[in-house]
Protein backbone atom coordinates (compact mmCIF):
# COMPACT_ATOMS: atom_id res chain seq x y z
CA UNK A 1 0.00 0.00 0.00
CA UNK A 2 1.40 3.54 -1.01
CA UNK A 3 2.23 5.99 1.73
CA UNK A 4 -0.11 8.20 0.39
CA UNK A 5 -3.31 5.93 0.71
CA UNK A 6 -1.81 4.72 4.03
CA UNK A 7 -1.77 7.82 5.79
CA UNK A 8 -5.39 8.79 4.44
CA UNK A 9 -6.85 5.42 5.82
CA UNK A 10 -5.09 5.91 9.28
CA UNK A 11 -6.44 9.86 9.12
CA UNK A 12 -9.36 8.16 8.68
CA UNK A 13 -10.25 5.73 10.80
CA UNK A 14 -8.48 7.83 13.75
CA UNK A 15 -10.59 10.64 12.86
CA UNK A 16 -13.98 8.12 12.53
CA UNK A 17 -13.11 6.19 15.80
CA UNK A 18 -12.96 9.82 17.64
CA UNK A 19 -16.41 10.90 15.50
CA UNK A 20 -18.10 7.69 16.46
CA UNK A 21 -17.17 7.99 20.57
CA UNK A 22 -18.35 11.65 20.53
CA UNK A 23 -21.29 10.43 18.82
CA UNK A 24 -21.90 7.78 21.28
CA UNK A 25 -21.41 9.91 24.30
CA UNK A 26 -23.91 12.58 23.29
CA UNK A 27 -26.47 9.79 22.23
CA UNK A 28 -25.94 8.31 25.62
CA UNK A 29 -25.88 11.79 27.18
CA UNK A 30 -29.24 12.04 25.59
CA UNK A 31 -30.77 9.35 26.75
CA UNK A 32 -30.23 9.74 30.09
CA UNK A 33 -30.64 14.07 29.79
CA UNK A 34 -34.52 12.56 29.02
CA UNK A 35 -34.68 9.96 31.13
CA UNK A 36 -34.05 12.21 34.22
CA UNK A 37 -36.29 14.68 32.46
CA UNK A 38 -38.99 11.91 32.81
CA UNK A 39 -37.89 11.30 35.97
CA UNK A 40 -38.71 14.82 37.45
CA UNK A 41 -41.67 14.57 35.65
CA UNK A 42 -43.06 11.67 37.54
CA UNK A 43 -41.52 13.49 40.74
CA UNK A 44 -43.81 16.36 39.85
CA UNK A 45 -46.69 14.03 39.14
CA UNK A 46 -46.16 12.27 43.01
CA UNK A 47 -46.11 16.05 44.79
CA UNK A 48 -49.08 16.76 42.43
CA UNK A 49 -50.69 14.21 43.99
CA UNK A 50 -49.89 14.12 47.12
CA UNK A 51 -51.42 18.16 47.47
CA UNK A 52 -54.66 16.97 45.56
CA UNK A 53 -55.54 14.07 47.56
CA UNK A 54 -53.73 14.24 50.71
CA UNK A 55 -54.12 18.07 51.21
CA UNK A 56 -57.31 18.74 49.06
CA UNK A 57 -59.15 19.23 52.71
CA UNK A 58 -56.77 22.23 52.90
CA UNK A 59 -57.79 24.21 50.10
CA UNK A 60 -60.46 25.34 48.30
CA UNK A 61 -62.39 23.74 45.64
CA UNK A 62 -61.68 26.53 43.12
CA UNK A 63 -57.70 25.90 43.26
CA UNK A 64 -58.49 22.14 43.43
CA UNK A 65 -60.14 22.26 40.32
CA UNK A 66 -56.77 24.87 39.06
CA UNK A 67 -54.65 22.35 39.89
CA UNK A 68 -55.94 19.37 38.40
CA UNK A 69 -56.11 21.70 34.83
CA UNK A 70 -52.64 22.59 35.00
CA UNK A 71 -50.63 19.74 36.69
CA UNK A 72 -52.62 16.22 35.47
CA UNK A 73 -52.04 16.08 32.38
CA UNK A 74 -52.38 11.83 31.80
CA UNK A 75 -49.12 10.73 30.78
CA UNK A 76 -48.92 7.92 27.98
CA UNK A 77 -49.42 4.60 30.29
CA UNK A 78 -49.36 6.66 33.44
CA UNK A 79 -50.27 4.61 36.83
CA UNK A 80 -50.59 6.56 39.85
CA UNK A 81 -51.37 4.80 43.20
CA UNK A 82 -51.33 6.20 46.87
CA UNK A 83 -50.75 3.79 50.10
CA UNK A 84 -51.85 4.23 53.58
CA UNK A 85 -49.95 2.41 56.48
CA UNK A 86 -51.19 -0.70 55.67
CA UNK A 87 -49.53 -1.05 51.89
CA UNK A 88 -53.11 -0.58 50.72
CA UNK A 89 -54.17 1.74 47.78
CA UNK A 90 -56.23 4.20 48.89
CA UNK A 91 -57.90 7.69 47.48
CA UNK A 92 -57.86 7.28 43.80
CA UNK A 93 -60.64 4.99 43.41
CA UNK A 94 -58.60 1.89 42.40
CA UNK A 95 -57.83 0.03 45.26
CA UNK A 96 -55.59 -2.50 42.81
CA UNK A 97 -52.46 -3.89 44.84
CA UNK A 98 -50.09 -2.78 41.46
CA UNK A 99 -46.63 -2.29 43.41
CA UNK A 100 -45.79 -5.07 45.80
CA UNK A 101 -45.17 -5.01 49.50
CA UNK A 102 -41.22 -5.04 48.95
CA UNK A 103 -41.18 -1.73 46.54
CA UNK A 104 -43.41 0.32 49.06
CA UNK A 105 -41.26 -0.56 52.14
CA UNK A 106 -38.66 0.12 50.32
CA UNK A 107 -40.05 3.79 49.32
CA UNK A 108 -40.64 4.08 53.36
CA UNK A 109 -36.98 3.13 54.36
CA UNK A 110 -35.19 5.97 51.68
CA UNK A 111 -37.83 7.91 51.78
CA UNK A 112 -37.65 8.48 47.59
CA UNK A 113 -36.78 5.79 45.21
CA UNK A 114 -36.62 5.76 41.04
CA UNK A 115 -36.02 3.00 38.64
CA UNK A 116 -37.14 1.60 35.72
CA UNK A 117 -39.21 -1.36 34.82
CA UNK A 118 -39.13 -2.96 31.60
CA UNK A 119 -40.23 0.19 29.51
CA UNK A 120 -41.72 2.09 32.53
CA UNK A 121 -39.99 4.62 34.71
CA UNK A 122 -41.12 4.54 38.10
CA UNK A 123 -40.79 7.03 41.21
CA UNK A 124 -41.96 6.67 44.76
CA UNK A 125 -41.80 9.45 47.16
CA UNK A 126 -43.03 8.94 51.09
CA UNK A 127 -45.20 11.18 52.26
CA UNK A 128 -46.23 12.59 56.07
CA UNK A 129 -49.12 13.76 56.47
CA UNK A 130 -51.52 14.54 59.37
CA UNK A 131 -54.11 11.92 58.17
CA UNK A 132 -51.31 9.54 58.12
CA UNK A 133 -48.18 8.24 56.51
CA UNK A 134 -48.46 7.54 53.19
CA UNK A 135 -46.13 6.15 49.88
CA UNK A 136 -46.91 7.59 46.41
CA UNK A 137 -45.75 5.75 43.38
CA UNK A 138 -45.97 6.92 39.72
CA UNK A 139 -45.13 5.45 36.99
CA UNK A 140 -45.42 6.05 32.96
CA UNK A 141 -43.86 5.29 29.65
CA UNK A 142 -41.84 7.80 27.97
CA UNK A 143 -43.73 7.73 24.29
CA UNK A 144 -41.96 10.67 23.05
CA UNK A 145 -38.28 9.87 24.33
CA UNK A 146 -38.38 6.98 22.58
CA UNK A 147 -39.56 8.24 19.03
CA UNK A 148 -36.65 11.18 19.80
CA UNK A 149 -34.18 8.59 20.27
CA UNK A 150 -35.07 6.60 16.94
CA UNK A 151 -35.06 9.83 15.30
CA UNK A 152 -31.68 11.05 16.52
CA UNK A 153 -30.12 7.30 15.80
CA UNK A 154 -31.56 8.31 11.87
CA UNK A 155 -29.80 11.57 11.96
CA UNK A 156 -26.28 10.14 13.66
CA UNK A 157 -26.14 7.74 11.22
CA UNK A 158 -26.39 9.74 8.76
CA UNK A 159 -23.98 12.57 10.01
CA UNK A 160 -21.19 8.95 10.65
CA UNK A 161 -21.88 8.32 6.79
CA UNK A 162 -21.40 11.81 5.81
CA UNK A 163 -18.91 12.58 7.56
CA UNK A 164 -16.93 9.24 6.95
CA UNK A 165 -16.99 9.90 3.27
CA UNK A 166 -15.62 13.54 4.30
CA UNK A 167 -13.02 12.36 6.41
CA UNK A 168 -12.04 9.38 3.77
CA UNK A 169 -11.72 12.38 1.12
CA UNK A 170 -10.50 15.21 2.68
CA UNK A 171 -7.91 12.82 4.24
CA UNK A 172 -6.70 11.80 0.76
CA UNK A 173 -6.38 15.54 -0.37
CA UNK A 174 -4.29 16.36 2.68
CA UNK A 175 -2.07 13.25 1.97
CA UNK A 176 -1.74 14.06 -1.32
CA UNK A 177 -1.05 17.85 -0.69
CA UNK A 178 1.74 16.64 2.16
CA UNK A 179 3.66 14.02 0.20
CA UNK A 180 3.73 16.40 -3.05
CA UNK A 181 7.23 17.48 -2.31
CA UNK A 182 7.86 13.88 -1.70
CA UNK A 183 6.40 12.58 -5.25
CA UNK A 184 8.74 15.90 -6.75
CA UNK A 185 11.22 13.75 -4.67
CA UNK A 186 10.88 10.82 -6.39
CA UNK A 187 10.77 12.08 -9.76
CA UNK A 188 13.64 14.04 -9.66
CA UNK A 189 15.30 10.75 -8.24
CA UNK A 190 14.22 8.45 -11.71
CA UNK A 191 16.31 11.44 -13.44
CA UNK A 192 19.27 10.87 -12.08
CA UNK A 193 21.78 8.64 -13.95
CA UNK A 194 24.97 7.87 -14.47
CA UNK A 195 25.67 10.54 -17.12
CA UNK A 196 24.33 13.57 -15.19
CA UNK A 197 25.69 12.94 -11.44
CA UNK A 198 25.74 16.72 -11.42
CA UNK A 199 21.57 16.65 -11.11
CA UNK A 200 20.33 17.78 -7.28
CA UNK A 201 16.67 17.06 -6.42
CA UNK A 202 14.56 20.58 -5.32
CA UNK A 203 15.02 20.88 -1.70
CA UNK A 204 11.97 22.97 -1.43
CA UNK A 205 11.26 25.71 1.50
CA UNK A 206 9.46 23.71 3.71
CA UNK A 207 11.68 23.05 7.13
CA UNK A 208 10.31 19.96 7.15
CA UNK A 209 11.30 15.99 6.89
CA UNK A 210 10.85 15.59 3.40
CA UNK A 211 13.26 18.92 3.13
CA UNK A 212 15.77 16.98 5.34
CA UNK A 213 15.70 14.10 3.48
CA UNK A 214 16.10 16.19 0.17
CA UNK A 215 19.23 17.77 1.25
CA UNK A 216 20.96 14.32 2.98
CA UNK A 217 19.96 13.05 -0.72
CA UNK A 218 21.76 15.78 -2.69
CA UNK A 219 24.87 15.65 0.29
CA UNK A 220 24.95 11.81 -1.17
CA UNK A 221 25.08 12.79 -4.61
CA UNK A 222 27.77 15.14 -3.82
CA UNK A 223 29.40 12.58 -2.50
CA UNK A 224 28.76 10.12 -5.70
CA UNK A 225 29.72 12.75 -7.60
CA UNK A 226 33.39 13.89 -6.20
CA UNK A 227 33.67 9.60 -6.47
CA UNK A 228 33.13 9.19 -9.72
CA UNK A 229 35.01 12.27 -10.46
CA UNK A 230 37.64 10.81 -8.52
CA UNK A 231 38.13 8.03 -10.07
CA UNK A 232 37.68 9.42 -14.05
CA UNK A 233 40.37 11.91 -13.05
CA UNK A 234 42.89 9.65 -11.66
CA UNK A 235 42.85 7.63 -14.69
CA UNK A 236 42.79 10.26 -17.18
CA UNK A 237 45.55 12.05 -15.27
CA UNK A 238 47.46 8.69 -14.38
CA UNK A 239 47.24 7.97 -17.95
CA UNK A 240 48.31 11.46 -18.94
CA UNK A 241 51.11 11.94 -16.90
CA UNK A 242 52.87 8.95 -16.47
CA UNK A 243 52.95 7.97 -19.97
CA UNK A 244 55.70 10.57 -20.88
CA UNK A 245 58.45 8.92 -18.32
CA UNK A 246 57.46 5.47 -19.15
CA UNK A 247 57.80 6.33 -22.90
CA UNK A 248 61.41 7.91 -22.16
CA UNK A 249 62.21 5.19 -20.21
CA UNK A 250 61.28 2.84 -22.90
CA UNK A 251 62.90 4.46 -25.72
CA UNK A 252 66.14 5.33 -23.99
CA UNK A 253 66.47 1.35 -23.31
CA UNK A 254 65.82 0.68 -26.19
CA UNK A 255 68.42 2.56 -27.95
CA UNK A 256 70.93 1.65 -25.27
CA UNK A 257 70.19 -1.70 -26.29
CA UNK A 258 70.19 -2.00 -30.06
CA UNK A 259 73.86 -2.15 -30.00
CA UNK A 260 76.92 -2.59 -27.69
CA UNK A 261 78.07 0.31 -25.98
CA UNK A 262 80.90 1.59 -23.80
CA UNK A 263 80.11 1.21 -19.96
CA UNK A 264 80.04 5.17 -19.55
CA UNK A 265 77.19 5.05 -22.52
CA UNK A 266 75.26 2.50 -20.28
CA UNK A 267 75.73 4.34 -17.12
CA UNK A 268 73.70 7.56 -18.81
CA UNK A 269 71.05 5.70 -19.72
CA UNK A 270 70.49 4.34 -16.76
CA UNK A 271 70.99 7.46 -14.98
CA UNK A 272 68.12 9.03 -17.40
CA UNK A 273 66.23 5.95 -16.81
CA UNK A 274 66.22 7.12 -12.93
CA UNK A 275 65.12 10.58 -13.37
CA UNK A 276 62.62 9.84 -15.12
CA UNK A 277 61.59 6.91 -12.63
CA UNK A 278 61.95 9.92 -10.16
CA UNK A 279 59.87 11.87 -12.24
CA UNK A 280 57.16 9.21 -12.16
CA UNK A 281 57.61 8.57 -8.77
CA UNK A 282 56.56 12.32 -7.71
CA UNK A 283 53.87 11.99 -9.90
CA UNK A 284 52.50 8.75 -8.50
CA UNK A 285 53.06 10.81 -5.59
CA UNK A 286 51.18 13.80 -6.37
CA UNK A 287 47.89 11.86 -8.21
CA UNK A 288 48.13 9.63 -4.97
CA UNK A 289 47.83 12.65 -2.19
CA UNK A 290 44.96 13.61 -4.63
CA UNK A 291 43.21 11.00 -4.34
CA UNK A 292 43.41 11.41 -0.59
CA UNK A 293 42.20 14.55 -0.83
CA UNK A 294 39.45 14.28 -2.78
CA UNK A 295 38.25 11.45 -1.01
CA UNK A 296 38.52 13.31 2.26
CA UNK A 297 36.71 15.61 0.50
CA UNK A 298 33.01 14.44 2.17
CA UNK A 299 33.82 13.26 5.47
CA UNK A 300 36.92 14.90 7.11
CA UNK A 301 37.85 13.80 10.81
CA UNK A 302 38.64 17.42 12.00
CA UNK A 303 40.74 18.16 15.09
CA UNK A 304 41.73 21.51 17.01
CA UNK A 305 44.88 22.22 16.15
CA UNK A 306 47.43 24.34 16.94
CA UNK A 307 48.34 26.24 14.47
CA UNK A 308 51.61 27.52 15.77
CA UNK A 309 52.61 24.29 16.54
CA UNK A 310 52.17 23.09 13.22
CA UNK A 311 54.09 25.24 11.33
CA UNK A 312 57.07 25.36 13.70
CA UNK A 313 57.20 21.50 12.96
CA UNK A 314 57.24 22.12 9.31
CA UNK A 315 59.80 25.12 10.01
CA UNK A 316 61.52 22.80 11.35
CA UNK A 317 61.13 20.40 8.78
CA UNK A 318 62.17 22.04 5.79
CA UNK A 319 64.93 23.97 7.64
CA UNK A 320 66.91 20.48 7.59
CA UNK A 321 66.71 20.12 4.12
CA UNK A 322 69.60 22.24 3.26
CA UNK A 323 67.35 24.31 0.99
CA UNK A 324 66.51 28.13 2.08
CA UNK A 325 65.44 29.10 5.31
CA UNK A 326 61.70 28.73 6.38
CA UNK A 327 61.01 31.52 8.65
CA UNK A 328 57.80 31.50 11.17
CA UNK A 329 56.82 34.71 12.45
CA UNK A 330 53.24 35.46 14.82
CA UNK A 331 51.77 38.53 15.09
CA UNK A 332 49.37 39.40 17.87
CA UNK A 333 50.18 36.32 20.00
CA UNK A 334 46.96 35.84 21.65
CA UNK A 335 47.59 34.82 26.06
CA UNK A 336 44.82 32.35 26.02
CA UNK A 337 46.09 29.07 23.79
CA UNK A 338 42.74 28.38 22.77
CA UNK A 339 42.70 31.01 20.20
CA UNK A 340 45.31 29.61 18.41
CA UNK A 341 43.88 26.44 17.61
CA UNK A 342 42.05 25.65 14.15
CA UNK A 343 39.38 22.92 12.97
CA UNK A 344 41.27 20.67 10.45
CA UNK A 345 42.37 17.23 9.45
CA UNK A 346 46.07 17.25 10.79
CA UNK A 347 47.56 15.07 7.78
CA UNK A 348 45.39 16.84 5.26
CA UNK A 349 46.32 20.21 6.28
CA UNK A 350 49.88 19.39 6.31
CA UNK A 351 49.75 18.43 2.94
CA UNK A 352 48.34 21.99 1.48
CA UNK A 353 50.93 23.87 3.93
CA UNK A 354 54.00 21.54 2.59
CA UNK A 355 52.70 21.91 -0.95
CA UNK A 356 52.49 25.59 -0.95
CA UNK A 357 56.25 26.10 0.97
CA UNK A 358 57.58 23.69 -1.88
CA UNK A 359 56.53 25.86 -4.68
CA UNK A 360 57.56 29.00 -2.88
CA UNK A 361 60.80 27.19 -2.36
CA UNK A 362 60.95 25.95 -5.87
CA UNK A 363 60.06 29.44 -7.51
CA UNK A 364 62.48 31.73 -5.49
CA UNK A 365 65.31 29.30 -5.99
CA UNK A 366 65.66 28.09 -2.83
CA UNK A 367 65.50 31.15 -0.92
CA UNK A 368 64.22 32.16 2.22
CA UNK A 369 60.63 31.62 2.44
CA UNK A 370 58.58 34.01 5.06
CA UNK A 371 55.54 32.97 6.93
CA UNK A 372 53.32 35.22 8.92
CA UNK A 373 50.45 34.10 11.38
CA UNK A 374 48.37 36.66 12.02
CA UNK A 375 45.71 35.65 14.93
CA UNK A 376 42.60 37.77 14.81
CA UNK A 377 39.47 37.78 16.12
CA UNK A 378 37.29 36.26 14.24
CA UNK A 379 39.88 34.02 11.72
CA UNK A 380 43.67 33.14 11.64
CA UNK A 381 45.34 34.76 8.67
CA UNK A 382 48.93 32.37 7.45
CA UNK A 383 50.43 34.51 4.80
CA UNK A 384 53.36 32.69 2.86
CA UNK A 385 55.75 35.09 0.84
CA UNK A 386 58.17 33.87 -1.04
CA UNK A 387 60.91 35.84 -3.27
CA UNK A 388 60.88 34.53 -6.49
CA UNK A 389 59.79 36.21 -10.30
CA UNK A 390 55.96 36.54 -8.80
CA UNK A 391 53.00 35.07 -11.25
CA UNK A 392 51.28 36.96 -14.42
CA UNK A 393 47.86 38.62 -13.10
CA UNK A 394 46.57 36.98 -15.80
CA UNK A 395 47.19 33.20 -14.90
CA UNK A 396 46.60 33.88 -11.28
CA UNK A 397 43.35 32.70 -11.85
CA UNK A 398 44.61 29.04 -13.37
CA UNK A 399 47.18 27.82 -11.22
CA UNK A 400 44.88 26.29 -8.74
CA UNK A 401 43.32 24.15 -11.35
CA UNK A 402 44.13 20.60 -11.72
CA UNK A 403 47.26 20.27 -13.62
CA UNK A 404 48.16 23.61 -14.38
CA UNK A 405 51.37 24.02 -14.36
CA UNK A 406 53.48 27.56 -14.17
CA UNK A 407 56.94 25.67 -13.90
CA UNK A 408 57.65 25.26 -17.97
CA UNK A 409 57.49 29.22 -18.24
CA UNK A 410 59.99 29.56 -15.48
CA UNK A 411 62.76 26.56 -16.50
CA UNK A 412 61.19 24.57 -12.99
CA UNK A 413 60.18 21.34 -13.23
CA UNK A 414 56.29 20.32 -11.51
CA UNK A 415 53.24 18.21 -12.38
CA UNK A 416 51.03 21.53 -11.42
CA UNK A 417 49.06 19.24 -8.94
CA UNK A 418 50.13 20.62 -5.87
CA UNK A 419 48.36 24.42 -5.40
CA UNK A 420 44.80 22.47 -6.70
CA UNK A 421 45.73 20.07 -3.76
CA UNK A 422 46.45 23.00 -1.16
CA UNK A 423 43.21 24.88 -2.51
CA UNK A 424 40.91 22.20 -2.11
CA UNK A 425 42.14 21.13 1.14
CA UNK A 426 41.85 24.64 2.87
CA UNK A 427 38.47 24.94 1.22
CA UNK A 428 37.51 21.67 2.87
CA UNK A 429 38.25 23.15 6.46
CA UNK A 430 35.34 26.24 5.25
CA UNK A 431 38.86 28.40 4.78
CA UNK A 432 40.04 30.57 2.27
CA UNK A 433 43.23 30.34 -0.12
CA UNK A 434 44.22 33.66 -2.46
CA UNK A 435 46.89 34.81 -3.83
CA UNK A 436 48.81 38.20 -4.42
CA UNK A 437 51.34 38.52 -6.44
CA UNK A 438 53.49 41.22 -8.73
CA UNK A 439 55.93 40.34 -11.49
CA UNK A 440 58.91 41.09 -9.50
CA UNK A 441 58.02 40.66 -5.89
CA UNK A 442 57.40 37.42 -5.52
CA UNK A 443 54.02 35.98 -4.36
CA UNK A 444 52.55 35.59 -1.62
CA UNK A 445 49.40 33.03 -0.83
CA UNK A 446 47.00 34.02 1.49
CA UNK A 447 45.09 31.57 4.00
CA UNK A 448 42.58 32.34 6.00
CA UNK A 449 40.61 29.99 8.66
CA UNK A 450 37.10 30.94 10.52
CA UNK A 451 37.24 30.88 14.01
CA UNK A 452 34.34 28.68 15.44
Amino acid sequence: MKLKNRLSLYFTLISTLTMLAVLCAVYFTFIKFLEADFFDRLTDRTMVTAKLYLEADEISADSLNTVRNQYLKTLNGEVIRIYNAKNSATFIGDDQQYWSHETIEKVRKNKKIQFIDGDRQVVGIFYKDNQGDFVILASGIDQSTHLRIEKLQKIMVMIFVFIFIGLLLSGRWIAKKILRPLDRFIEDVKQIKSNNLHFRVQEGNNKDEINLLAQNFNNLMEHLEQAFVLQKTFIANASHELRTPITRMMIAAEITLSQERQIEDYKKALLSVMEDSEKMDNIITGLLNLAQADLEFGAPELQDIRIDECLWELSAEWNNKGTGKLIVDIKNMPEDPAKLLVKANPTLLTIALSNIIANAFKFSDNQDVHCLLDIQEHKTVISIKDKGPGIPENIQAEIFKPFYSFSAETGHEGNGMGLYMAHKIINLFNGTLTLSSKMGDGATFILQFPKY
